[in-house]
């Protein structure tokens, strides 16, 4: 974050091949609403599809050769 940027900013950065970062005070809900505890700071949120703690991520994109850049895919 920038010098003075608001501590409480939430910041989601995708890792090239990899999981979603989220770094900053969020909140994880199931479509019904309940809220799901990701027991860390910050939460790495599931690309691949494959990690058996969904809807967090386990590392499994590492074994199954996910591909994704961690910019915005062309169409």
């Amino acid at each position: 974050m920038s010098p003075g940027a608001d501590d409480d900013a939430v910041r989601i950065v995708p890792y090239r091949d990899g999981p979603l970062i989220v770094r900053g005070p969020v909140t994880i809900t199931d479509q019904d609403g309940v809220e799901i505890d990701p027991g860390r700071s910050p939460v790495a949120l599931c690309r691949c599809g494959r990690s058996r703690i969904r809807p967090f991520c386990d590392g499994t994109h590492a074994t199954t050769r996910f591909r994704a850049p961690s910019g915005r895919e062309s169409r």
